[in-house]
């Protein structure tokens, strides 16, 4: 089978990287433009890119496949099948209507849950205990597709994004390879889905990333962990300075229940407890305005938060 793969950050590489070497016919890599990156804004390939140059899989780059741009290079290709992975760009019917075998869609969420730009993000966000990766056949709508099958994974108070990131793209691997076997043995259910049941996952704006401490404890605690190493979650100190808080746990709420919530109630050695709504968090791992990622309890040591300081965000701040 002739399979054509569309896909960009690490996500699409792992499950690239195990079709490669399944030993499928990958005929061509299409992925996004390379991009400037770092202070010097160097153009940076995608991690797709990087493998297939490095195992001489033929890479395209189409700034556009809109009206018809990318045409005549797929019909030289001529794929059977095309694999897509958070790609990053719509694709259009003539894309989608070319191959034998269908577009198929590795989305990460369990379909018709999360449709959408932050399906992984979200989950975390909002306190779900499994997701999954989606195989689908995909059709003009946003994540509508006929369903072939889904992997799912475990979500624990000790999975961040990057974690849930790394199960799923291991799951959207089985889940891409079992569906090429299933279609060469002419095996393939395709599920409608409910779109009663439907859940959008929306990009993640600078305003989701705002944490608000007047929310429950373990709200607070899911934005941070969702939302780390990237794109992360924040607040603001006294002195009006941004502060990403990166990792935190739940703390026991036995004192200081009269303070407003964002208020630091102690500070000690695993790092800094902040007041929420219904309970408080245990600050453990933060970035300053300007610095590198630390511990909450260097980040005590260095007189940077003390108790009794509130962390909300300075009125005359703009969104």
């Amino acid at each position: 089978m002739r399979i054509l793969f569309m896909g960009t950050p690490d996500f699409a590489r792992v499950i690239l990287e195990s079709l490669y070497g399944s030993g499928e016919e990958i005929i061509g890599v299409v992925t996004q433009p390379d991009k400037p990156k770092g202070r010097g804004y160097k153009l940076t390939p995608s991690e797709v890119k990087v493998f297939a140059a490095e195992h001489g899989i033929p890479v395209f780059q189409p700034q556009t496949m809109k009206d018809g741009a990318f045409a005549e290079t797929l019909s030289e290709l001529d794929p059977d099948m095309i694999v897509v992975a958070a790609y990053g760009k719509i694709l259009p019917p003539y894309i989608l209507d070319y191959p034998k075998y269908g577009c198929i869609n590795a989305h990460a969420s369990i379909l018709p849950k999360y449709r959408g730009a932050s399906p992984i993000q979200r989950a975390i966000m909002n306190g779900e205990r499994e997701t999954g990766v989606t195989a689908m056949y995909m059709d003009a709508g946003l994540d509508t597709g006929d369903i072939i099958l889904c992997e799912k994974v475990s979500i624990t108070d000790e999975d961040d994004f990057e974690s849930v990131h790394d199960k799923l793209a291991e799951a959207g691997s089985a889940a891409i390879l079992e569906t090429v076997r299933l279609t060469k043995c002419g095996g393939i259910v395709r599920t409608k889905q409910n779109d009663a049941e439907s859940t959008y996952a929306a990009k993640i704006e600078k305003e989701d990333r705002m944490i608000d401490f007047s929310a429950s404890a373990e709200e607070v605690f899911n934005k941070i962990r969702g939302l780390n190493p990237f794109p992360r979650a924040f607040t603001w100190l006294p002195d009006g300075k941004i502060l990403q808080i990166t990792k935190a746990r739940a703390a026991q709420f036995s004192a200081g229940k009269e303070a407003e919530p964002g208020t630091v109630i102690s500070c000690g050695a695993e790092g800094f407890t902040v007041v929420c709504s219904d309970g408080a968090i245990i600050v453990t791992e933060v970035i300053p305005e300007g610095r590198g990622r630390m511990s909450g309890a260097d980040f005590v040591r260095g007189r940077k938060v003390s108790v009794g300081d509130v962390l909300v965000k300075p009125s005359s701040k703009d969104e």
